[in-house]
């Protein structure tokens, strides 16, 4: 195993950002950056051994300064939708930037993936690690507490990309964190993911409104074109005519994950027939938000590459959107002095 550095350009204000990238003994690497502790690249073998780098992204750190669509993202503090912007704690409500329409989107404009963090690096024989860690101010995008975060990021030589999300607050407040990499196992400037297939271990998703905010129903997936309990190919349903898909413009939807959340479990698998390559999901979050890049248009990412719509998918382990406004979902509050400790895992092989 090893770990690089090297430069990824300036921020607007000057600051130096930095790419670190880790190999392990298979040749799989992973690159990040301490601008927003975002994914920037892995590369990973297909069946005859060739490597691609299977996300999108960005050349530089200019590129994640702007990130409309989220690439490799680090999001906090609180992932996806919240209806109206707004949430209560103890009594007292506060405000949050409407930055989609009359919600908060991933906490607003600036998004835990467009702040600088410190960095610390742990080589060890079979895994390197690379953790980025902050101090977020009381009232920061307007959610209280003063958090300290950290996100570590660990290769192993099985092919794991662990990621441990780590939080404690001074105060009650929200805590929501994911990372919302697309996804594209045929490499990122394959064009669209169509083809791939899906496998979601959820019985069940959170329908929503037109403002694809959850209504609080949990909605059996049989007979609908959201059941991915078997591989299927992600173009299979996308287009049906069911009201969920038409709202979303495809996939967009929140999956009651068939786990204890006791453990870290397996709860997903993308597979590319072409590469063979395949990418298995584990955490121990309560849900899933599978994103097909709805939203995505004309990009321009990596090596000038130009990202279309549908030319990735996001499997964002998370608290279902809007938990902290219904009660009847698990609960995203995390109570002063309180551990946050979730774990996601993209493991790669091939198949």
């Amino acid at each position: 195993m090893n770990i690089k550095q090297q430069p990824f350009g300036k921020t607007k204000d000057g600051e130096a950002a930095t790419l670190y990238v880790l190999t392990n003994k298979k040749g799989m690497s992973v690159s990040f950056t301490n601008y927003g502790a975002n994914i920037v690249s892995i590369k990973v073998p297909d069946a005859s051994g060739k490597f691609d780098d299977v996300v999108l992204g960005y050349d530089n750190v200019t590129g994640y300064e702007k990130n409309g669509p989220g690439f490799g993202s680090f999001i906090g503090r609180h992932a996806n939708r919240i209806a109206g912007a707004s949430f209560e704690i103890n009594g007292k409500r506060y405000e949050l930037e409407k930055n989609e329409g009359d919600k908060n989107l991933h906490s607003g404009s600036k998004s835990y993936n467009k702040y600088m963090y410190e960095v610390e690096l742990f080589e060890e024989e079979d895994a390197d690690s690379i953790e980025f860690s902050r101090l977020s101010p009381h009232l920061e995008q307007g959610f209280p507490g003063n958090l300290d975060i950290s996100v570590t990021y660990t290769l192993t030589d099985d092919n794991e990309l662990v990621i441990e999300y780590l939080a404690v607050s001074d105060m009650d407040t929200i805590v929501n964190l994911t990372n919302h990499s697309y996804f594209n196992l045929a490499g990122h400037n394959s064009g669209d993911v169509l083809n791939q297939k899906v496998m979601v271990y959820a019985d069940k998703f959170t329908p929503t409104d037109d403002d694809l905010i959850p209504t609080g129903e949990l909605r059996d997936v049989t007979g609908t074109p959201m059941d991915f309990r078997k591989l299927k190919t992600i173009g299979q349903d996308i287009d049906a005519d069911y009201t969920p898909l038409k709202q979303a413009g495809g996939y967009d939807h929140n999956y009651v994950l068939n786990i204890s959340g006791a453990e870290i479990e397996k709860v997903a698998e993308l597979a590319d027939e072409k590469s063979k390559r395949l990418m298995e999901v584990y955490t121990n979050m309560p849900g899933i938000q599978v994103y097909s890049a709805n939203f995505l248009k004309s990009e321009t990412g990596k090596g000038g590459y130009v990202y279309e719509k549908r030319g990735g998918i996001c499997f964002e382990t998370q608290y279902f959107p809007n938990s902290c406004n219904l009660p009847e979902f698990p609960s995203s509050v995390l109570k002063a002095g309180n551990e946050y400790d979730f774990v996601t895992v993209f493991k790669f092989s091939i198949r």
